[in-house]
């Protein structure tokens, strides 16, 4: 089917004759139909199969005609990569925004926007701070819809669909999926046609590798005649055939030790054109970090052998140049973590999974779900780049081959279920219908959670007991009142809502602001002990330092789990450690992280600091501005002599400390500095110098600068 003869606006056509798509694959010519009409559609196709163009086109459709659309990712990343591909399109006269942060801020100037992409937590709390334009949306797209499956992100996104069809029921749904079990059912709750299909533009070979051999399910069988192990065999063999390899591990060090090995193995092997390249992408990923990591030093040595590793601890700008590495060709192999699976798009002709388990806390080594496995294996073949993809996953022993084959290529993927019966998920979105006067009554709130994917599925009666369970919460800690029949919000509730967090964490933020305690690593624990901070694993070697931590600190054991408790004081450590200046190398090295870890500990403790300020505001004014102050030593990562420097554009940890070690301590101090010697110090340079005077010119109100930078009165 020609896109020209599907009687879109003719600079629709034009737009994507430039990019090179001029007919669709069967999967989207089966789809356009419904999508074009406004009709609901879930879209169950293989990865790269097209299924955005589809979502795109019912946008640029609706929105011409002078509707509003909303598309929801589960990833920033991927918001910022869909955000990128829809401003493709700005030319037609449209206008499309990006919403991935500050949960907090209602964000008016999204209004003006015809598409706006959000994750789907974003699009929660713009439900929460009841926007209008909610109510004007006429179309709304959910990527990845599968993932309701997830147990941290599922949740959300249901309920994000089930308030936006109640608040909007003439919206139309687009939901784009990976080939699920039950994917008939979850179209039937969305009231959408499914439109399934295993079809793929670049044809998939599955086989199973054992003893340099790969054994296909076509029943073909390919020998691996080089490399000094299977694994580097299949990386050097696609190679040498002018593909790329992406190979997937269960751990973060396997990434890495691989990663080395390949390198190793592969660079004598690079030409002189392919070694500069990498080199400049080595060169880059160096230049990036404002301070030097050995891990940024490892992952750029890697990247000389033509191979990089790509996991959860290198940092949002690392994973991005490798990703544009790749695409790019200049880089020859990935190795990666399972997460990289439902990440942006990065296609290789052959993947490899090597690792079919992995530890998970409560369960041990176990298997991961065939769906994931076919998430990985959907990244081999780059459309109109590749004529086939080959997907290969690790015997152990000759008699496995059969089992695997059947298990993950044969067979179904399992189906998702709802994980919003969970009692966090539960807290956080009673609270909200509550708060935002989405329901009014305890029946108002059964009404909306019969209109569930949870409910659909399962049993409504345990359903309707959790949610009896949760109010009851609510109301004894004061969240809600019930006053004849109805529920009704408090200021606290409100807030709690607003804010996004869990109201369990907002239960202990409360109690420690209602108490004499008020030292700063007390309010660091504070927060490490909620349920929206993440928690550093204990290693063997962790138990004496910590528990002397504890001591030092003059910390009382709670009730709950000891174990936990060390980790959650483990966590306040590395803030506090953070704040005190370590450098990222010595924080990355004690607690066994990585750079892009630190940052989204530091990210969420700044949110979780922000939010516990807010509620001081309601329970104890007086522990308002250090918290503040607290909040923004952890968003940068300094000592508090630090606080007036980096409130410069430009000036964060490393050169707020080199301007202070060279005696300007404050605002006034730079503004009367010659620009000449600020320009001398290591890490300023002539620009930034330029840059500071700038800001700091001889009629600027310095306690503006501070005041902007949320300081309040620091001079």
């Amino acid at each position: 089917m020609r896109i020209a003869d599907l009687g879109l606006d003719p600079r629709i056509v034009d737009i994507l004759k430039a990019q090179g798509i001029e007919e669709l694959y069967p999967p989207q010519a089966a789809a356009i139909g419904p999508a074009l009409l406004g009709e609901n559609v879930v879209l169950a196709i293989p990865t790269a199969s097209g299924q955005s163009l589809v979502a795109y086109l019912a946008i640029l459709v609706s929105v011409l005609r002078g509707g509003k659309a909303l598309y929801i990712v589960p990833l920033r990343a991927l918001a910022a990569e869909k955000f990128e591909e829809l401003k493709a399109f700005e030319p037609l006269g449209l206008k499309v925004g990006v919403s991935i942060g500050d949960y907090d801020s209602p964000d008016p100037s999204l209004e003006k926007f015809d598409v706006i992409v959000a994750t789907s937590e974003r699009a929660d709390s713009l439900l929460r701070h009841r926007l209008n334009w909610l109510q004007e949306l006429t179309v709304v797209v959910a990527d990845e819809v599968h993932l309701i499956n997830d147990a941290d992100r599922g949740p959300t996104l249901e309920v994000t669909l089930a308030k936006l069809r109640q608040v909007n029921p003439k919206a139309q749904v687009l939901a784009l999926s990976a080939t699920i079990k039950n994917g008939e059912e979850l179209a039937r709750w969305l009231e959408a046609e499914h439109i399934k299909s295993d079809w793929r533009p670049v044809p998939l070979k599955e086989g199973v590798y054992h003893d340099r051999l790969v054994h296909f399910t076509d029943e073909s069988i390919q020998e691996i005649k080089t490399g000094e192990d299977g694994l580097t065999g299949l990386v050097e063999d696609i190679i040498g055939s002018g593909g790329q390899a992406l190979v997937f591990v269960n751990t973060r060090r396997s990434t890495e030790a691989l990663a080395k090995n390949l390198g190793a193995y592969l660079k004598p092997r690079l030409s002189d054109k392919q070694r500069e390249q990498l080199a400049k992408v080595a060169e880059a990923i160096s230049r990036e970090q404002e301070e030097p990591t050995s891990m940024a030093a490892r992952l750029a040595k890697c990247v000389e052998g033509g191979v990089a590793f790509h996991n959860a601890g290198l940092t949002n700008a690392q994973r991005s140049l490798i990703e544009k590495a790749f695409k790019r060709h200049h880089l020859l192999c990935l190795t990666a973590t399972p997460t990289l699976a439902m990440g942006v798009n990065t296609p290789a002709r052959r993947v490899v999974v090597r690792d079919l388990n992995r530890y998970d806390l409560n369960m041990g080594l176990s298997p991961i779900p065939v769906l994931e496995i076919k998430q990985m294996c959907g990244r081999a073949g780059r459309p109109r780049f590749d004529t086939y993809g080959e997907a290969i996953l690790f015997a152990k022993d000759i008699d496995d081959i059969d089992e695997l084959m059947d298990e993950y290529f044969r067979s179904e993927p399992e189906a998702i279920e709802s994980k919003l019966g969970s009692e966090p998920a539960l807290r956080m979105h009673v609270l909200a219908s509550v708060a935002t006067g989405h329901v009014h009554t305890e029946e108002d709130l059964f009404s909306f959670f019969n209109r569930t994917f949870f409910a659909f599925t399962g049993d409504v009666a345990t359903i309707h007991g959790k949610i009896r369970d949760v109010v009851d919460f609510l109301a004894k800690e004061e969240f809600i009142t019930r006053q004849d029949g109805f529920l009704k919000p408090t200021f606290f509730g409100k807030r709690t809502s607003d804010l996004y967090i869990d109201p369990l964490s907002a239960v202990k933020m409360r109690d420690t602001l209602l108490s004499t305690k008020d030292a700063r690593f007390y309010s660091l624990w504070t927060i490490c002990s909620t349920p929206d901070m993440p928690k550093l694993y204990l290693r063997r070697g962790d138990y004496a330092w910590v528990e002397q931590k504890i001591e030092q600190e003059d910390l009382t054991f709670p009730v709950e789990d000891y174990d936990f408790f060390l980790a959650e004081v483990k966590t306040a450590t590395l803030l506090d450690d953070w704040i005190s200046e370590r450098t990222e190398e010595e924080v990355t090295k004690k607690f066994g992280v990585g750079p892009g870890d630190v940052r989204r500990l530091t990210d969420q403790a700044e949110w979780l600091l922000y939010s516990m300020a807010e509620l001081g505001k309601i329970f104890n004014k007086k522990k308002v501005r250090a918290l503040t102050r607290l909040t923004i030593r952890v968003q940068y990562g300094v000592k508090e002599e630090l606080l007036e420097l980096i409130a410069l554009k430009g000036v964060g940890r490393v050169r707020g400390r080199a301007l202070f070690g060279r005696g300007y301590h404050t605002l006034r101090d730079l503004q009367r500095a010659d620009p000449n010697d600020l320009a001398k110090i290591p890490s300023i340079g002539t620009a930034l110098a330029k840059k500071i005077k700038e800001q700091l010119g001889e009629t600027v109100d310095v306690r503006a600068i501070e005041g902007q930078a949320g300081l309040g009165d620091f001079a």
